[in-house]
């Protein structure tokens, strides 16, 4: 098969920095110093984030010079995925470095539970649970056991009361809770009417607040390993931009020769391009707070010794609830198992680690970053329960790209238009299996990456050897799948839309 081209898409920003400790540092190089000291970890997460929504994977429409920035500083991964194609499931994977399934967390907390379903679908979803259980271990709880001095600001959406972030590793938690967005207040604007944020200025802008916070919490400990946790609530609805930005986007969008394009994504409508004023201006609010973080390290002189990890929870929100981004060439978005659901941005800024500029193919999942951060702090996972790999070794070319499949269990009907289904990817070839029917689809995305020809009816042996090893992940994991809905009128409109 020809090789796989590369995929301009980006969903969710992962920072780690490595921060030096303050010791005796004689005549040694600061490089020098940083050797002897553990790596400080920074995770940018934006939640929503479409892959092709950053100029660095393609986007001829938002600006993010900061992001773009650090991408050149850094690998680029085209083939990165998200653990699920909604948040809460893949938080709970980035935070454990488990698949979605072993946290019982395989939807996003607040959707309705199969006892209260009353939507007419042929099928009923999974339970689910509805916090991540303290008996996980988190990359918080880890690192702080190797000395850290673990920090949380953003969106948390993993339980309430007892199960926070303050419960779950992290020292300082701002604006962590149980809520999916930021729905109390202003919204994205002070007054938040956040009980784990306190207000600031009125008007000032949530995506900066947090960013502020980050750097102060970095200023404090610059003199100790530390790890700060962003998950910034951007680019989650509601749609709102500051207004300085939205005109800015709204002038750039008027000298655009078409706008909003849409197609066909049964049963819904999918954004095909990229010209929506407000989400261009949230996108664009989320770089200059990774910029501001990311100046701050350098000024602090913390970024020799940094891992940094940019990535998202889920692809872009193209088929429902104003449609404000385009995954195109990718199918589909949040919601889906489709590409546009699941592929997402992933940037790994390591200096003396990993090489800057670099652009990768290599298979990621959201569960990788665990293990990741893991290898570069030198702490010791051989024994711990992680589905996950390191993506050091790969990415540095010290090993070959490894053959290895990444798997997806979905037994939800998501907000966007999404069936339940399960999916597994293997050396470009991606099965999709749909629980409604049994039905598969088989693609080969190196030729067809936006998953428009089904080859499963010409490649039955290939379909049938990913299906088996799909459903002896699904046995090893202990997935739970969906059941018939004894409700379902077929006479009645489709409960999907």
């Amino acid at each position: 098969m020809p090789s796989q081209p590369q995929q301009s898409r980006v969903a969710f920003f992962v920072f780690i920095t490595a921060t030096a400790i303050c010791s005796a540092a004689g005549d040694e190089s600061p490089t020098e110093q940083s050797q002897k000291r553990p790596p400080n970890v920074v995770m940018f997460i934006v939640d929503d984030l479409g892959q092709r929504d950053l100029g660095c994977y393609g986007s001829n429409f938002h600006e993010t010079p900061h992001i773009d920035r650090l991408a050149a500083n850094g690998v680029r991964l085209t083939h990165a995925y998200s653990a699920c194609p909604v948040c809460s499931p893949t938080r709970a994977s980035l935070v454990t470095g488990l698949y979605p399934q072993r946290t019982g967390i395989t939807d996003y907390i607040g959707a309705a539970q199969p006892e209260a379903w009353k939507r007419n679908t042929r099928h009923l979803p999974a339970p689910y649970a509805t916090h991540l259980a303290l008996e996980h271990v988190t990359i918080a709880k880890r690192l702080k056991a190797a000395g850290y001095a673990t920090f949380f600001a953003g969106k948390w959406h993993l339980g309430g009361d007892g199960f926070l972030p303050e419960d779950q590793g992290f020292d300082i938690n701002l604006g962590g809770t149980a809520q999916g967005g930021p729905y109390g207040g202003k919204k994205y604007f002070s007054p938040y009417g956040n009980p784990k944020l306190s207000d600031g200025p009125p008007g000032e802008h949530l995506p900066d607040r947090l960013a502020t916070e980050a750097v102060r919490f970095m200023e404090q400990h610059r003199e100790q390993p530390f790890l700060i946790w962003l998950p910034f609530y951007s680019v989650h609805t509601p749609l709102m931009a500051r207004p300085d930005l939205e005109q800015k986007y709204l002038a750039k969008r008027a000298l655009l020769d078409v706008v909003d394009q849409f197609a066909d994504e049964p049963p819904r409508r999918v954004r095909m391009s990229q010209d929506h004023a407000v989400y261009a201006g949230m996108v664009e609010a989320v770089d200059q707070a990774v910029g501001k973080v990311l100046q701050r390290l350098d000024e602090l002189q913390l970024e020799q010794n940094t891992l940094v990890i940019f990535t998202s929870d889920n692809g872009g929100l193209s088929t429902s609830e104003g449609s404000p981004t385009s995954n195109h060439p990718l199918r589909a978005g949040k919601g889906w198992l489709y590409e546009g659901g699941i592929r997402t941005a992933a940037i790994l800024s390591m200096p003396g680690r990993l090489p800057a500029g670099s652009v990768s193919d290599h298979p990621a999942i959201s569960c990788d970053y665990v293990p990741t951060i893991l290898d570069a702090c030198r702490i010791d996972s051989s024994k711990a329960l992680l589905d996950g790999i390191s993506l050091l070794p790969a990415l540095q070319q010290d090993a070959p790209n490894a053959r290895r499949s990444l798997f997806w269990h979905y037994p939800h009907y998501g907000n966007q238009g999404g069936a339940p289904g399960a999916a597994v990817l293997q050396d470009g070839w991606k099965l999709i299996e749909w629980f409604e029917d049994g039905a598969i689809e088989l693609f080969y995305l190196p030729e067809d990456p936006s998953e428009r020809v089904n080859l499963a009816t010409e490649q039955v042996a290939r379909a049938a050897e990913l299906r088996q090893r799909l459903h002896l992940w699904q046995t090893s994991v202990q997935a739970i799948s969906t059941s018939a809905n004894p409700n379902w009128d077929p006479q009645k409109p489709n409960g999907r839309r």
